[in-house]
């Protein structure tokens, strides 16, 4: 097809939308000397951030911290960034906005993979009558949590532009469709309440969910090919599905490539962002057969159990701290027992809290350099408290919570 059909409203600054499109929150600094587009900038600034650092240390699908050749969340969102711009650079669209959404889509996921995000979710729902997925917790990531330096070393939230964050709320790959077209209605993503509720505002964040699909199939069954999850049965079948179409498909890297120009060749405005009927079936056809053999294998329920002992004992040890206004004193003197749980915790919720640190060794100038916004008030409401909690454990790695956890077991 010919890519110039496309006239993506975040390429062009002449469209009337343009500039909801790269609207911020709040004004951000700007250096006289800045090459960078809005969403050039917006993707250092996930590049930069520490929740994009820890991607490299949480899971993909498969709990394997100790084999360096298991894909994990880092590697899955850079495949992501990879299969997203070939298409949109194809299309037409842009790419700078493509790769920035396609780098910080994930950044809302809990360790331990789509576990931890079950384990936090139960949590939520028991004790904050909210649920709990993903794609949300990363725009809350990126609206309220994540934090980086300015020109003066004054922490300050990311504030990223409407389209990028619009584009990881409204990423969900895990809902079957096809000719996905972008949403009319630059609405408040506030009213995003489930996944997959509304699509994307922009091309680009289109070419994003479909490529997130094709990136997390292909590469969970080499992973799965690796570790020995699939029987020798199970690989004739992946054979036999792979050369439904190409007779000379050898692995997944080619059906990958083959359902890339499929969706470069199939795309158009009138019928979306899109595979053909054959490639759509194959797709289908291939995550059907993750879902029964490797995602619900029996080879992972130890791993189930384990995920949900470490995230329930760490959420236990923190939620029992809790004294309203008084909290972070107190977790201050547990920490003599639990220096890395409860003293790390206690660094960390001084940033976010609007409350008189002085008392408290170090956590006074913390908050002093913290010019982010203030999202735990004064801990005077047991829910807040319990929100920082999630939000903290959210963002850990499987390392690091595998090794608060084991903090608790040490006497």
């Amino acid at each position: 097809m010919n890519s110039n059909r496309f006239e993506s409203a975040a390429a062009n600054a002449d469209n009337p939308v343009w500039e909801r499109l790269i609207q911020r929150e709040n004004q951000l600094y700007h250096r006289n000397d800045d090459v960078r587009s809005e969403f050039g900038r917006d993707f250092t600034r996930i590049l930069h951030s520490l929740a994009y650092r820890r991607l490299k240390h949480k899971t993909q699908v498969f709990f394997n911290v100790g084999n360096d050749h298991i894909c994990t969340r880092m590697e899955h969102v850079s495949h992501v960034e990879s299969v997203s711009s070939t298409i949109a650079n194809y299309l037409g669209l842009n790419s700078e906005l493509t790769k920035a959404i396609a780098i910080g889509h994930d950044l809302g996921h809990a360790p331990f993979g789509h576990e931890g995000e079950i384990i936090i979710r139960e949590i939520s729902k028991q004790y904050l009558k909210e649920d709990f997925w993903h794609e949300r917790n990363g725009l809350r990531f990126v609206d309220k949590v994540e934090l980086l330096e300015d020109d003066y070393k004054n922490s300050r939230n990311l504030n990223l532009t409407y389209a990028v964050r619009d584009g990881i709320i409204s990423h969900c790959g895990e809902v079957d469709e096809n000719g996905i077209k972008p949403r009319k209605e630059l609405l408040d993503l506030e009213e995003f309440t489930k996944a997959g509720q509304y699509q994307p505002a922009t091309w680009e964040g289109c070419v994003v969910k479909i490529s997130d699909k094709i990136a997390y199939i292909g590469r969970d069954i080499e992973d799965a090919i690796r570790l020995n999850f699939l029987t020798a049965e199970n690989k004739l079948q992946l054979q036999e599905m792979a050369r439904a179409i190409d007779e000379k498909a050898i692995n997944t890297t080619v059906i990958m490539h083959n359902m890339i120009i499929d969706i470069c060749n199939s795309s158009s405005i009138e019928s979306g962002i899109c595979l053909s009927d054959k490639f759509l079936n194959q797709l289908d056809t291939i995550k059907e057969f993750n879902y029964r053999y490797i995602y619900g294998n029996k080879k992972l329920e130890p791993f189930r159990k384990y995920s949900k002992l470490v995230i329930n004992e760490i959420f236990r040890a923190l939620l029992e701290v809790y004294d309203g206004g008084n909290t972070i004193n107190e977790l201050r003197r547990e920490e003599k027992e639990y220096p890395e749980l409860m003293g790390a915790f206690a660094k960390w919720l001084a940033r976010y809290c609007d409350i008189d640190l002085s008392a408290s060794k170090g956590a006074h100038a913390i908050s002093e350099s913290s010019r982010n916004a203030k999202i735990y008030g004064r801990l005077d409401d047991q829910a807040l408290y319990i929100q920082a909690i999630l939000d903290y454990i959210s963002g850990m790695t499987d390392n690091y919570a595998i090794k608060v956890f084991n903090e608790l077991l040490t006497y």
